[in-house]
């Protein structure tokens, strides 16, 4: 309890800085080239002498350094404006030619370009938003705030009276693109972005660029939608396209029969197009011919053929031929295109059947990446921790009621656990040489408090908010973080019904966890005798065991008003001594749980039929899909539950003693719980990507899965609720020891 005690003061520390930043607003600034003191107070409204009241390294009058890392007080006061940059995506690498006068006439387009002939008054009604009001009026939303400046560090309210600047119209041939140029393509069943890219020969940021509407954060794709992409050369009878040929040294034993089957060519064209085969008598090994490029049917390239990848920055040829087992000629069969070089964005193509050192998920292949390998110290991370630490519930001059209230309130416990632990991974990400941006605020499990305080943080300069862990306040995190696609992670479970996309669920499911056991059963499974033991709230679990598996017999549980049982001689005629029994256990009551662990324990290695000598003895096996807290009661035994290989699936497995066990005993002198592990994990996972990349959406479609102390982590993008953690782990007794099975 000393040790909890040590921890919560060290949190009150951390989380005093963060409630009296409340009061100042910050943001950092690096300093670009020809920029000086002078330009960069006036560009973000202050005097020289605040800059350097917070720079103490600073001297008036002499020149800045190029990438030097100012602190802006201020900030959310007055906006700094937006820069001209050239056209690039989220990877930093320049937009493909194909597009690039498109994006240049939409960065001329911006406000830095544009100045208002005059100004509406609007009067924002009920749930208007920003993004609406700004169609309405054909400006765009930095626009709007730049003649309102509240708005960056304020949502929009209803009956608020906003300015809404008037431009004059631009010439329509300005801004138009060449519609001879393009065409609508509808999108047909079991297409992807990636297939649409691939058979168009564009890279997904193109396809983003052309379409707008498409969403930023997810890679849905619904069949019939309508999307404008470039034609495909030789669609048109004015734009034939020209017959691309390769050359081909003909092997030993080749004939005409095998060249048709390998490039889908007829031998009298083959013959056509190389005289000299004619000349000399036949194909003869050696010979070098002409054949025409194979071209594959657009309409075949979907996810029943193929699956897809898209190429990262610095790839080269080794990295992809180790990666997907393949040799570059098989490559560039599949993907001509690669002739003409390796680039950054594009999507390649493989067979559906293509194993190699990938994972696949939707048909799309995703990085199995090593982070700790991949950081870039230039990437500075900006955390917000919104947790429930309640200290305006304590007198932190009474000690023995501060343990009390440790001890018996569990969001106190639950944030201490997960805010310990993420100490430690800041503690560890400073050591690989990333600096990272924290603040820390108790939201007292008050939604009020929770939209103050984000209303008052300038939250487009955030990377991510952790927490916080009550519904209410996570969807009112998730909905003003959406206005800036940052993500927020909901550390412990939560419900799914925020149909926000930008919320990172990181406890894997119930559901999932089922799907994960039955499939792990379902591979073990040969001849064992499978029997369900399910109250009445778990009807639905045990039809879905029955789906699985059919000939499952079924255990009736009595339910009185008092009592809860099953009737062992009914069991008893239910097991097999010819196979082994595997019985799942389906209830959140312990007293149910208790009385069946004891019986099926009882069973085990007993023999029924006592008065036969050679009759064999039963071998019982017990699992569950839901392991809950009933489980971990006190009244039922190890000991039982080690006897019958107990196998559950799980968030968590028991963290091994490595590193970060030890940085959590040397800073807090203690074993770290499971909330302290999980806080570590969940910490150390999200610096390590934006590490990587400083934008979790983006660097989330092409990291799989990765793995910490005592969880792990794979996240998938849903439709319209978020991401979700399919990761888990298949736990189990075995001689008393609680291991990992899988």
């Amino acid at each position: 309890m000393k040790d909890l005690v040590k921890i919560f003061f060290t949190v009150c520390f951390s989380v005093f800085l963060g409630c009296k930043a409340l009061g100042q607003k910050f943001t950092t600034h690096s300093v670009k080239q020809n920029e000086t003191l002078y330009s960069i107070s006036k560009r973000y409204g202050v005097s020289q002498d605040e800059i350097l009241k917070y720079n103490k390294e600073l001297r008036k009058g002499e020149p800045l350094s190029i990438n030097t890392i100012l602190v802006i007080p201020n900030a959310g006061e007055v906006s700094a404006q937006p820069e001209r940059t050239e056209p690039t995506k989220g990877n930093g690498e320049p937009v493909d030619g194909a597009v690039e006068e498109l994006v240049n006439r939409i960065i001329n387009d911006s406000v830095v370009k544009r100045e208002p002939m005059g100004f509406v008054n609007h009067r924002v009604g009920k749930k208007e938003t920003l993004y609406g009001i700004a169609q309405e009026y054909g400006v765009t939303e930095e626009e709007i705030k730049k003649y309102n400046k509240e708005l960056y560090s304020s949502q929009l309210k209803r009956k608020m009276v906003i300015r809404v600047p008037k431009y004059k119209k631009v010439d329509e041939d300005q801004n138009t693109i060449d519609v001879g140029d393009y065409e609508k393509y509808v999108v047909a069943p079991k297409e992807t972005r990636w297939s649409i890219a691939n058979k168009y020969g564009i890279t997904i940021d193109s396809m983003l660029v052309l379409n707008p509407s498409l969403s930023k954060t997810s890679n849905y794709l619904q069949e019939g939608y309508e999307l404008l992409l470039p034609k495909i050369a030789g669609s048109t009878v004015d734009n034939q396209e020209t017959q691309l040929y390769t050359s081909y040294t003909v092997p030993a034993k080749m004939n005409f029969y095998r060249l048709e089957k390998e490039f889908e060519v007829k031998s009298d064209e083959v013959v056509r197009l190389n005289p000299e085969i004619t000349e000399r008598g036949g194909l003869k090994e050696g010979m070098v011919i002409r054949l025409p490029e194979t071209k594959l049917d657009p309409g075949a390239i979907n996810t029943d053929n193929y699956i897809f990848y898209e190429v990262k920055p610095k790839q080269n040829e080794f990295r992809l031929t180790r990666k997907f087992g393949m040799s570059w000629e098989e490559l560039i069969k599949l993907n001509p295109e690669l002739k003409n070089g390796l680039k950054a964005g594009m999507v390649l193509k493989l067979p559906k059947n293509q194993v190699g050192e990938f994972e696949v998920r939707n048909s799309l292949i995703l990085d199995k990446i090593n982070l700790l390998d991949s950081i870039n110290v230039e990437n500075k991370p900006k955390i917000m921790f919104l947790l429930p630490f309640r200290l305006d519930k304590l007198d932190l001059n009474d000690e023995e009621s501060v343990e009390w209230t440790i001890e018996n309130r569990n969001s106190l416990k639950y944030s201490l656990g997960l805010y310990s632990g993420a100490l430690v991974a800041l503690d560890s990400i400073k050591s690989l040489g990333v600096s990272v941006d924290v603040k820390t605020f108790d939201n007292r499990l008050d939604l009020q408090r929770t939209r103050e305080i984000l209303q008052r943080e300038n939250l487009g300069s955030y990377n991510a908010i952790f927490g916080p862990l009550d519904v209410l306040s996570l969807k009112e995190a998730s909905t003003q973080a959406a206005s800036y696609n940052l993500p927020v992670i909901a550390p412990v479970p939560a419900k799914s019904d925020i149909s926000l996309g930008n919320v990172f669920f990181s406890y894997t499911q119930e559901e999932t966890l089922r799907d994960r056991m039955l499939k792990f059963v379902s591979e073990k499974h040969t001849d064992e005798n499978i029997i369900i033991i399910a109250d009445s709230k778990n009807k639905m679990v045990q039809d879905s065991i029955l789906s699985r598996f059919p000939n499952a017999k079924i255990v009736n549980v009595k339910e009185e008003e008092e009592n809860i049982g099953i009737n062992r001689d009914k069991l008893e005629l239910q097991l097999s001594e010819d196979v082994e029994n595997w019985v799942f256990v389906e209830s959140d009551n312990f007293k149910l749980i208790s009385s069946v662990v004891s019986i099926l324990n009882s069973f085990h290695n007993a023999v029924l039929d006592i008065e036969n000598p050679e009759a064999k003895k039963i071998m019982v096996r017990m699992f569950t899909t839901d392991k809950n807290n009933a489980f971990d009661n006190d009244v039922i035994s190890s000991t039982h539950l080690s006897n019958l290989r107990f196998a559950y699936p799980s968030v968590y497995r028991e963290a091994p003693s490595d590193s970060f066990v030890a940085r959590y005993k040397k800073r807090f002198g203690d074993t770290p719980d499971k909330f302290a592990v999980r806080g570590f994990d969940i910490t150390y996972d999200l610096l390590l990507k934006l590490a990587y990349k400083n934008n979790l959406l983006d660097v989330s479609k092409f990291i799989g899965e990765t793995q910490y102390s005592g969880n792990k982590f794979d996240y998938e993008k849903d439709i319209s609720s978020g991401y979700f953690n399919q990761a888990s782990y298949i736990i189990g007794y075995d001689n008393m020891y609680i291991k990992e099975l899988e």
